[in-house]
């Protein structure tokens, strides 16, 4: 048996990041940069004001405070998207409100709460200024967000809603990104029902269809739902065919030592197996390899069936391949270091990830149990923010020991700047 980070590996291995694709911007969100976005416009386009208040002369201010304002003749009002063809001169000002450009002449923005407008009746044909203003206050300069010719955002970044609103301030519609995978996704078992058909004895409903296909569009791809196919050998070759466009194939189910367990069997006979079973506790029985697609072979992960190891499976084996497909270069999980609050048995000899609620208290993390940690018990999924990691080589860890935390609900996506 394989070892996590040796079954990861031999995933990666097998996986390449997919082609380009041109999409509008609202639509790329989670994806990744094909291009670098260049400014053909300066963010914001002119020098303009930010507050609301009065534009001046720096000069024209000196001397003013609360008890000896500089009397000021106010000749024009400008708002946000309109330009003042009035030019600021020695002792006069322009009422200006924030974001708009800033009059020709005046190298300050005196707001409001400095000035005794309060006590002028409206129109307010002159203005005391109650302070001092030094050249550029309140000023937003042209160019500051974003010149005009620079690299805005790098070929490689994460589009996150940031990216999206930097993009439609330069104006851009469209947008190159590496496009996102389609995953098929199968469960296989007699026991089968799907949603919305009655219950027989002994039959249950398909969960694992739907948690999966959640996950993949957790991670910014595209699902491709198959349904469920009999344990049969015909069944099963009939369904992957409906597969051959996917860019992965997830099935659930039949990866494990029973008599109808053939997905590992008939991933051999119609592609290439590269592994199966991993020294993990839960989702042992999982199966590696490609099918013969279209025009390419497929990444097959064959997934256990029981409900939470098909989910830690996949958290653990099959987010870092899609991740890779989609370009991400942080495809890592974030870990803690966490107070146990239970005492964990490992008699499995492999590595345990036991669901936990994971919260920190007093400048240290914690990680609480979720409960009883059967394969099969969903619930406890429900209830988990975190795996308690333990080595496969541990045989107990008792009660205030420290341990690690795989984080399943952080957001560690963030786009790290390089330094020159």
């Amino acid at each position: 048996m394989l070892s996590v980070e040796e079954a990861i590996q031999k995933i990666l291995d097998e996986v390449n990041i997919l082609e380009t694709e041109s999409v509008p911007i609202l639509e790329s969100l989670g994806q990744v940069l094909a291009e670098d976005i260049v400014a053909a416009i300066n963010v914001p386009p002119l020098d303009n004001s930010g507050m609301d208040g009065y534009a001046v002369r720096a000069q024209d201010t000196r001397g003013a405070g609360p008890t000896s304002p500089k009397v000021l003749r106010v000749i024009d009002t400008v708002i946000a998207g309109s330009i003042s063809h009035r030019k600021v001169e020695a002792g006069t000002a322009i009422r200006i409100m924030t974001g708009a450009p800033l009059p020709h002449g005046a190298d300050a923005v005196v707001q409001f709460e400095n000035t005794d407008e309060e006590k002028r009746k409206s129109p307010v044909t002159e203005i005391g200024i109650l302070a001092e203003a030094r050249p550029e206050l309140n000023i937003r300069k042209a160019g500051e967000d974003t010149a005009r010719g620079t690299v805005a955002l790098k070929k490689g970044a994460v589009i996150r809603p940031a990216e999206i609103g930097l993009m439609a301030s330069l104006g851009y519609t469209h947008v190159k990104a590496v496009r996102r995978p389609l995953v098929a996704i199968l469960s296989t078992g007699n026991e089968l029902v799907e949603l919305g058909q009655p219950l027989p004895e002994g039959k249950i409903y398909d969960s694992n269809l739907y948690s999966i296909a959640s996950l993949v569009k957790r991670y910014g791809c595209i699902p491709k739902i198959l349904g469920i196919a009999r344990d049969d050998e015909k069944s099963l070759v009939t369904k992957l065919k409906q597969a051959q466009d996917a860019d992965m194939l997830l099935t659930t189910g039949g990866v494990s030592m029973g008599d109808y367990d053939m997905v590992k069997d008939i991933l051999s006979k119609n592609g290439k197996m590269v592994f199966w079973q991993v020294r993990v506790k839960p989702g042992k029985p999982l199966a590696f390899g490609k099918i013969k697609g279209k025009n390419r072979d497929i990444p097959h992960v064959g997934l256990p069936g029981n409900a939470v190891s098909c989910m830690v499976s996949f958290e653990l084996f099959v987010r870092p391949a899609l991740l890779k497909m989609m370009g991400k270069k942080n495809i890592n999980k974030p870990v803690v270091e966490a107070i146990v609050e239970d005492s964990v048995k490992n008699d499995a000899g492999r590595r345990l990830y036991n669901r936990a609620i994971v919260a920190r208290r007093d400048g240290h993390y914690y990680a609480r149990l979720t409960g009883p940690q059967g394969s099969g018990i969903l619930k406890s999924m429900t209830l988990a923010n975190g795996l308690v990691l333990i080595p496969e080589e541990k045989k107990t860890v008792q009660k205030g020991e420290t341990v690690q935390a795989l984080m399943l609900d952080w957001n560690e996506e963030v786009n790290l700047i390089d330094k020159d």
